[in-house]
């Protein structure tokens, strides 16, 4: 530790807060947050003797430290998660880890949103908070908030009696409309977003308001309310323990070494194809920045061309991709990772030249969970890997099949199926030089299935939905609306009485509907 650090080092603070490790260029390499500032950044400069090798490589690195104090630990919870969003920093590798990221996911769309917890965000619609790596601490501080801002972790029945949760204050009281829950749940949301302070006023404002107006059972109410907020100064969120993980630096350091790329791949972008028979022909681009999926920055891409063809469909999502519009809005990948085999991989190349644009492009058939690189057109060096093929030993096994190049990265161990997740070792390899790409590979891969199926499965759902009503004549495009808004499915209402349909669409549309689905 220089003298400088050690001098600044003295005026930590008491309190909770953030704190940022730097190193020699300035750059933010680890974001932690702390109950105690003071106590938890010193024990980084203590004997490294109980220091595991990750945490002794992030301290050699370290050559200043900033830090933000918070009014709570649970503000520096929150705080910590949009600043390791914001920096990615080197170190900060466990969001890579899909069992160790958590999310608060919140239906707002719903008539009864929930709050509940996921390690999976889906493309349903709802918001997702997070990701947070200490799932202990995030789930121990909406118990607490759930105190100040009542919500359900399940939908509610009709007629159903109010709960435990709902006596005690944990669930909305009964006879909460579902517009002031939502309410509710809006100061819930800007609480995780940083707006405690502001939120803090203004119900000091409207607690004021309501005992000028002699309402002193809201204003009872409203004072609670800040009494809650401000216990939660007292709560002991999280420990001082921290976990480091540096796999995703040694995952990004490999796949420069193994493409020879000319800087670390800081964006590296998956592609895939989804379709039933070439009908609802969707394509999915998956973002990861850093090693993290950066979820702002999906796409999804409905085909032009509706096809049973993987190769021309691949070639069109491509061309889309890389247009002049796209490059300046979204700027151009370090590395293209492709789901398929050597078809797709040359339908993508081929969408490269035409775009005149020279960019790493490779692919991943899922088979044996290889990467497949063309010797001269995937945009990369490939001496290094033919190299490799002359000396398997080194933890990769590399074969050239024709104009192509395909690297096994877990030499020794057998898929167990598509989209496996998990090896099985059939020569008692236990350990490859290799791991960390493959997992991030894997998890690349994965993702860009996984969001490809999820809007290929929308669109299926909505043409099934609406190609029975559109055939019903004297149904429009309004009433359609209507009938889905308030039923939610074809089946509900062809299930419904013909006095809910009156209600909704008038008798003459309920007779057209009611004879045709009987029909």
């Amino acid at each position: 530790m220089n003298k400088k650090l050690e001098t600044k080092l003295k005026e930590l603070p008491r309190s909770p807060g953030v704190y940022f490790h730097k190193d020699k260029t300035g750059e933010i390499i680890y974001v932690g947050k702390a109950a105690v500032l003071r106590n938890r950044v010193r024990q980084y400069f203590q004997s490294s003797r109980d220091m595991d090798v990750k945490t002794q490589a992030l301290v050699a690195e370290i050559v200043d430290t900033d830090w933000t104090e918070t009014e709570s630990e649970l503000d520096a919870l929150f705080f910590e998660s949009e600043m390791i969003k914001r920096y990615m920093p080197r170190y900060n590798v466990l969001l890579r880890d899909d069992k160790s990221q958590s999310f608060v996911r919140i239906d707002m769309k719903s008539e009864w949103p929930t709050v509940t917890f996921t390690r999976h965000p889906a493309d349903d619609g709802a918001q997702y908070f997070g990701p947070y790596y200490n799932g202990f601490a995030i789930k121990k501080a909406l118990r607490y908030l759930r105190k100040v801002f009542p919500y359900y972790t399940k939908p509610p029945k009709a007629g159903q009696r109010p709960d435990l949760d709902s006596h005690i204050g944990l669930s909305p009281a009964a006879g909460t409309s579902s517009a002031e829950y939502k309410a509710i749940l809006k100061q819930l949301i800007r609480y995780i977003e940083g707006g405690r302070k502001a939120i803090v006023n203004e119900i000091e404002k409207a607690m004021k308001r309501a005992a000028k107006e002699h309402d002193f059972e809201t204003a009872a109410k409203l004072r609670n309310n800040l009494l809650d907020l401000k216990s939660l100064q007292q709560k002991i969120m999280f420990g001082d323990k921290e976990f480091l993980d540096i796999s995703k630096d040694r995952a990004l350091s490999q796949l420069k070494e193994l493409l020879q790329l000319e800087k670390i791949p800081a964006r590296v972008e998956g592609f895939d194809i989804s379709h039933l028979s070439g009908t609802n022909v969707v394509a999915s681009q998956v973002v990861f920045v850093n090693g993290v999926s950066s979820r702002q920055d999906y796409r999804k891409y409905k085909l032009r061309v509706q096809q049973n063809d993987d190769y021309a469909n691949m070639y069109e999502v491509l061309l889309r991709r890389l247009s002049p519009k796209n490059i300046q809005a979204w700027g151009k990948p370090d590395v293209i990772l492709i789901d398929g085999g050597k078809g797709q991989l040359e339908s993508a190349i081929r969408a490269a030249k035409e775009r005149e644009i020279t960019v790493p492009i490779v692919s991943v058939a899922k088979r044996n969970e290889e990467m497949i690189v063309h010797r001269t057109a995937s945009g990369v060096s490939t001496d290094y890997l033919l190299s490799l093929a002359e000396n398997p030993t080194q933890g990769a096994l590399v074969t050239k099949e024709g104009s192509y190049v395909v690297v096994n990265l877990h030499p020794g161990q057998g898929n167990a199926s598509g989209h496996s997740k998990n090896l099985r070792a059939t020569t008692g390899i236990a350990v490859h030089t290799y791991t960390d790409l493959l997992k991030l590979i894997q998890r690349i891969r994965d993702e860009s299935h996984r969001f490809a199926i999820s809007y290929h499965t929308t669109l299926k759902r909505q043409k099934q939905t609406a190609s029975a009503l559109e055939e019903i004549p004297g149904i429009g495009p309004a009433t359609r609306r209507v009938l889905l808004r308030r039923f939610g499915s074809v089946k509900a209402i062809s299930e419904a009485d013909d006095q809910s349909l009156i209600d909704a669409v008038g008798t003459v549309k309920t007779h057209l509907i009611k004879t045709y689905l009987k029909r």
